[in-house]
């Protein structure tokens, strides 16, 4: 009688969204605990100014510069994006639970080793924006994909005067060139006027702890 030796259980595969090359992908990140319509209107809104071919909605298992203890679990937020933005051209991953990184400039470097031939933007709101100086490696991620902010009620007024808003100011682009931002070489970003809803997670879910 033989015994074969227990093997270890081979990694999950990580499975990116469909991507091709010369695609026009935008990266949308965030808890989305809960995701709103202000955070779809917000991906449409890139879409069409950017002539964005698809959208990533990025779910990440908790961001680093928030308080997490009360974060719904990772597999409900995913069921309630999905059900949230039903969009042929939106696709729902989270991949950075797979990949086991907590920064976004590793997720998105790993994205780009990945799919070297795309054209990939990052889309945040103007609160991002804002505190974007507080995210790790944040001048590196600046020079490794062009950005996208999108206007909100009430950050907009005071997101361009952020230190990274005044740091990275010679590299914003005129909103009536949003469409070339897939093709220039960061630092390049664009400020995406238009969306104005006082939707808010944070908001929303205090409202649902209460």
């Amino acid at each position: 009688m033989t015994c074969e030796r227990s093997r270890a259980p081979e990694p999950e595969r990580v499975v990116l969204p469909p991507h091709a090359p010369g695609l026009k992908i935008g990266l949308f990140g965030g808890t989305f605990d809960p995701p709103h319509r202000a955070h779809l209107a917000a991906s449409l809104l890139a879409m069409k100014r950017i002539g964005l071919d698809r959208v990533w909605w990025l779910v990440t298992p908790g961001n680093p510069l928030k308080d997490t203890r009360n974060l719904d679990s990772l597999e409900r937020r995913v069921a309630a994006v999905r059900a949230l933005t039903k969009h042929p051209r939106i696709d729902v991953s989270a991949i950075e639970a797979q990949i086991g990184t907590r920064y976004t400039y590793d997720t998105i470097a790993y994205v780009l080793s990945r799919c070297r031939d795309a054209h990939f933007v990052w889309i945040m709101g103007a609160d991002n924006l804002r505190g974007f100086h507080r995210w790790q490696k944040w001048r590196a991620i600046a020079e490794m994909i062009p950005f996208a902010v999108v206007d909100r009620l009430g950050p907009s007024l005071y997101a361009g005067a952020s230190v990274a808003g005044q740091a990275l100011a010679r590299a914003r682009i005129p909103e009536g060139e949003a469409w070339s931002l897939p093709y220039r070489s960061p630092p390049a970003w664009v400020f995406l006027h238009g969306l104005k809803s006082p939707l808010s997670s944070t908001a929303l879910r205090a409202r649902r702890e209460s």
